[in-house]
């Protein structure tokens, strides 16, 4: 189980302070949780500066994945700088907020195929690699059903893919996981919680509040997911098991899966999604 960042740039209805960042990392820790992930895009850099403040001297404890291919220019508003150059310059900036002199896991993200095939930005993260400035590759696909580029990924130096999976979204399990175990690709499940849907929280009807990314979604379509969470959890989510749980536990019983990257507002929530390993084992799941 790791930790995923998008809200640390504020596009979640909610402004982070350096210390309460730092108290989840803290807990993260103590709950062994090791991977978290982030982008240039979470702000500009401010998720990524949040957290290298955050793991201040314990950088070597952590798998650090980011991503790069987006600007952040206001709330929910971006444009893709995808030259060579760019990716260059977005790597080195990524490296500053961060706080390190490598990137473990360094991602496309949402990359076109056109874009993602394109051999200067190949070269440029093959020249970080051999510089030591980047570990590992990885793609963060934007379509989860993209067999296309998940296939062309041990050709690109590709070793890690990161894909939309949950209990409401399981295009992946049709062709897209198969590809990644032949190719011994790890696997990192984000929007594992369904936006938050799966969480057992919401009901139909509900109304988001405006800077939330999730009020622009059309209140029909809201409204029939949370039909199906309910359903969800009077036939499939055992007795006394909470359902954000169960929902993060789930997707790891799918042996593709290599890490669950679930979003958290504040220590309550790591631990939580840190339970959901037990609650994975305890079904056998994990």
């Amino acid at each position: 189980m790791g930790i995923g960042t998008w809200q640390f740039g504020g596009e979640w209805n909610k402004v982070f302070g350096q210390g309460e960042v730092d108290a989840m990392f803290r807990r993260g820790e103590e709950l062994g949780i090791n991977l978290v992930d982030t982008a240039e895009c979470y702000g500009d850099h401010l998720s990524e500066a949040l957290i290298g403040a955050a793991l201040g001297g314990k950088r070597d404890r952590w798998v650090v994945a980011t991503k790069f291919g987006h600007k952040f220019h206001s709330h929910l508003t971006r444009t893709e700088p995808r030259r060579p150059e760019d990716v260059l310059r977005q790597l080195e900036d990524s490296l500053k907020a961060l706080r390190t002199d490598r990137i473990d896991v360094h991602q496309y993200h949402s990359y076109g195929d056109e874009q993602f095939f394109a051999e200067d930005v190949q070269a440029v993260l093959l020249r970080a690699k051999e510089l030591g400035k980047v570990l590992h590759l990885g793609n963060s696909v934007g379509s989860n059903g993209n067999l296309k580029q998940i296939e062309a990924s041990a050709g690109k130096a590709i070793e890690v893919i990161q894909i939309i999976y949950n209990r409401l979204d399981r295009v992946p399990e049709k062709e897209v996981f198969g590809s990644c175990v032949g190719q011994n690709l790890g696997v990192l499940a984000r929007v594992p919680l369904a936006s938050g849907f799966l969480s057992g929280k919401y009901k139909p009807g509900v109304v988001f509040p405006e800077g939330d990314v999730r009020a622009k979604w059309k209140p029909a379509d809201l409204d029939a997911k949370l039909t199906e969470v309910a359903e969800i959890g009077r036939t499939e989510v055992p007795a006394g098991v909470p359902m954000a749980r169960w929902a993060l536990a789930w997707c790891l019983k799918n042996p593709a899966v290599t890490a669950v990257i679930p979003g958290c507002k504040d220590v309550a929530q790591v631990e939580d999604n840190a339970a959901a390993v037990e609650v994975a084992a305890r079904l056998g799941w994990a």
